[in-house]
């Protein structure tokens, strides 16, 4: 196994430098080989793979909550087969929440990802070792939106030679343009964790369109609770909104694969008697204002029309159909049937987590391993939307954001 560690370092750099007499320089000396020995045999770094690049997941968060504790999750089952997960920043709960909501469970967790899987842990992404010659070094960044221009900067910094950045990338289409030029600028490739560009229920509703014509309606639904505490929480912790939350993976659809733009937008219509927009109050005693359902059409003046739908209490099915004169006449979901066995496992060995992290889990192992294997053998990331796509994704969504509100008024 690889057995180097920054202890190691760190013991030379405190104990070999001081002045001391003959006598004492060999004291010292042995002294300095047995904390070394201490280290490298109490600190195992995870052995990266010929074809594997190392990972490094910036923001974990709580166990059964975070997006990116169940990228951490994934990757340490071996589904990855590109990527090896060899180092976790967590600022908040090896932080200030170590105590709080989540802190006993992210430790647990902690422990075992260091004791089974060599994982090390940082509070910041500037604490990182250097990257060993030879490897390839990808950034998973799943933190706060608000926090991502930083930690992308901080991630290029530490010579990630490629980021896997989840969505929406920035809270501003100003912010994640400068982050896209940065990166250029670096020769650093940022890829997009929109898991629905290469997910079963889009490809297999697209090529039935495609093949017999027909209307498209790209639905999501999620399983929060339809009540002010529920909405209100979830409206808090997703204060970017809707539009640039949940519903941001369908805009990316649109723009990827329906010629969707600001300037190629002919129109919008909200489905007003679906739709609902409300102000509620979040665990922090603050209004928050959001869409807790949204159903809308956009035709764009290139010929195309496309429909997005989103509930936050819609339930654990998401899925695509197509109409043709106002009937049904496809439909495709997600979890399918040929999931709903891998779905219950997943419930099973993970009680209480959250319930999208099952019916998607096929997907997010597609766009990692892309991903992963782009970085680590330069293999083209067919379908993986690219921060490009985010950047017009995002003006979209801003674009939208108005519009909507207004027509709901």
């Amino acid at each position: 196994k690889d057995t180097s560690s920054s202890s190691g370092f760190f013991l030379f750099k405190h104990f070999g430098s001081s002045r001391h007499t003959t006598s004492s320089r060999v004291s010292q000396k042995k002294r300095i080989f047995f904390l070394f020995q201490i280290s490298f045999n109490t600190i195992t770094m995870p052995t990266v793979g010929e074809k594997q690049c190392e990972v490094v997941l910036v923001g974990c968060g709580a166990p059964n909550r975070g997006m990116g504790w169940y990228h951490a999750e994934q990757m340490l089952r071996g589904d990855i087969p590109s990527a090896k997960l060899s180092y976790i920043v967590e600022p908040w709960f090896l932080g200030g929440g170590a105590s709080g909501p989540g802190g006993k469970e992210f430790g647990e967790f902690k422990a075992k990802a260091e004791s089974e899987h060599g994982v090390q842990f940082f509070t910041s992404v500037s604490d990182l070792p250097p990257v060993q010659e030879g490897r390839n070094r990808l950034a998973l960044i799943s933190g706060r939106t608000a926090d991502n221009p930083r930690l992308l900067t901080d991630s290029i910094a530490a010579n990630c030679a490629t980021i896997y950045l989840e969505k929406p990338g920035a809270p501003t289409v100003k912010e994640l343009a400068e982050m896209r030029d940065e990166a250029n600028t670096a020769n650093v490739k940022v890829l997009m964790g929109y898991n629905k560009n290469v997910c079963k229920f889009v490809s297999k509703a697209r090529q039935y369109q495609a093949e017999h014509g027909g209307h498209i309606t790209f639905v999501s639904n999620n399983t929060y609770e339809n009540n002010a505490d529920s909405l209100g929480e979830c409206f808090e912790r997703n204060a970017e909104g809707m539009l640039k939350n949940m519903a941001i993976h369908e805009l990316a659809l649109l723009v990827s694969f329906y010629d969707v733009s600001v300037e190629n937008i002919a129109s919008c219509q909200a489905d007003k008697e679906f739709s609902s927009c409300q102000t509620l109050q979040g665990p922090s005693g603050n209004d928050f204002t959001d869409f807790d359902k949204i159903k809308f059409t956009i035709k764009t003046k290139t010929g195309k029309e496309v429909s997005v739908q989103a509930d936050r209490c819609g339930g654990d099915i998401s899925y695509a159909k197509v109409e043709q004169d106002g009937k049904e006449v496809f439909r495709h979901s997600m979890p399918d049937e040929d999931d709903e066995e891998m779905v219950e496992k997943l419930k099973t060995q993970y009680p209480g987590a959250m319930p999208y992290f099952f019916s998607q889990d096929p997907d997010y192992i597609t766009v990692k391993e892309r991903v992963s294997s782009y970085c680590a053998n330069g293999k083209e990331a067919e379908g993986v939307a690219t921060i490009d796509v985010a950047v017009e994704t995002l003006r979209v969504a801003e674009y939208l954001k108005t519009e909507l509100e207004r027509q709901l008024k």
